[in-house]
C-alpha cells in the first residue's frame, strides 16, 4: 500500500551513499543521449528558451545532437504531436516543446524545472524497502526515479523538493512494487538548510564539476572546429552534467547558483555558434 500524509520533518545526519541509489547505466552518452524521445524534448528545450520557441530539425540540428530523421524518429516525433508533448511550427520539421512536454522532460532533467516553475515550498520523502531476493525489481524502481531530484537522507530515505507525488502514484500504481513504497510531503521547521542540502546533494562537489565544465567549454572553443561541431561537444558536456543536477530551487541555492550561471552561458555560446555556422 502507498501511503501518503502531510507532515513536519526534522533533519538527520548521515553519510551519503548517492551511488547506492543512482545506477551505473546513465541517460546521457557519447554524443548525446539514448533514448529518442528524451533527446527530441532535449533538442526543443537547449535551442530555445523558456518561452518554448520553434526548432527547426535541419541537417545541422542532426550533425549536433546525432539525430537521424529515419522512420523511426518521425513515429517519435508523431508519438510526442499525438500526446501533446509537442507542436508542429510552420514549416518542414518545425517542432516546439509544450508545456506538458516540459514537464515530462523535468522529470529526466529535474535542473529545469525551477527555472520556470515556483517552488511551492513542500518537500517529499520517499521511503522504500525491497527485498534482496528482488533486486531487479529495486533497480528497476531506481531507474525509473533516478531523475527526480531524489538525494539521500537518512537510511532507506529519499528527499526532493519537487513534486512528484503524482508521477509516483502513477508509476507505482498496480503493480509489485507498490506494497513497499511509502511517501510523505513535508516542512522544514527545524535544522539548518544549507547543512541539509550538502549532505543529501553535496553541494559544494556540484559546484567544483560546474567549474570543470567551464574549462571544458573554454578548451572546446579554443579547438580549430567547424561551429557546429564546437557546439555539439559544449552540448554533450552540458547535459552529462545537467543529468546529475538535482534542480534546487533559487529558495535553496540562492539566485546566484553556479548551475544558473552555466545555463545562460550556454545560451550564449549557443547563440553565437548557431549565428556563426
Amino acid at each position: 500500500m502507498l501511503l501518503l500524509s502531510r507532515g513536519k520533518s526534522t533533519v538527520i545526519d548521515y553519510k551519503r551513499r548517492l551511488t547506492d541509489f543512482f545506477p551505473s547505466v546513465t541517460l546521457f552518452v557519447d554524443m548525446g543521449i539514448k533514448e529518442r524521445r528524451t533527446k527530441i524534448l532535449a533538442i526543443l528545450f537547449l535551442l530555445s528558451d523558456l518561452d518554448f520557441q520553434t526548432v527547426r530539425f535541419d541537417e545541422k540540428v542532426q550533425q549536433i545532437f546525432d539525430l537521424s530523421f529515419n522512420q523511426k524518429t518521425k513515429g517519435t516525433i508523431s508519438a510526442l504531436l499525438r500526446e501533446g508533448y509537442i507542436e508542429a511550427g510552420e514549416g518542414e520539421r518545425v517542432y516546439k516543446l509544450t508545456d506538458k512536454g516540459y514537464q515530462e522532460f523535468a522529470l529526466e532533467v529535474p535542473f529545469i524545472r525551477f527555472l520556470k516553475d515556483s517552488w511551492d515550498g513542500k518537500w517529499r520523502v520517499l521511503s522504500y524497502e525491497i527485498p534482496e531476493k528482488k533486486r531487479e525489481l529495486r533497480d528497476r524502481l531506481r531507474r525509473q526515479v533516478s531523475g527526480w531530484g531524489l538525494g539521500p537522507w537518512h537510511r532507506s530515505f529519499w528527499l526532493t523538493p519537487h513534486p512528484i507525488i503524482e508521477n509516483l502514484m502513477e508509476l507505482i500504481h498496480g503493480k509489485e512494487e507498490e506494497v513497499y513504497v511509502q511517501a510523505f510531503e513535508a516542512d522544514h521547521v527545524v535544522g539548518d538548510r544549507e547543512v541539509l542540502i550538502e549532505k543529501v546533494w553535496g553541494k559544494a562537489e556540484l559546484e567544483k564539476k560546474y567549474r570543470e565544465l567551464f574549462k571544458t567549454w573554454h578548451l572546446i572553443l579554443s579547438q580549430d572546429l567547424e561551429k557546429h561541431e564546437k557546439l555539439k561537444k559544449v552540448s554533450t558536456e552540458y547535459l552529462g552534467l545537467l543529468r546529475q543536477d538535482p534542480g534546487l530551487p533559487k529558495e535553496l541555492v540562492g539566485q546566484g547558483w553556479i548551475g544558473f550561471e552555466a545555463f545562460n552561458i550556454y545560451k550564449e555560446i549557443r547563440a553565437i555558434l548557431l549565428t556563426q555556422s
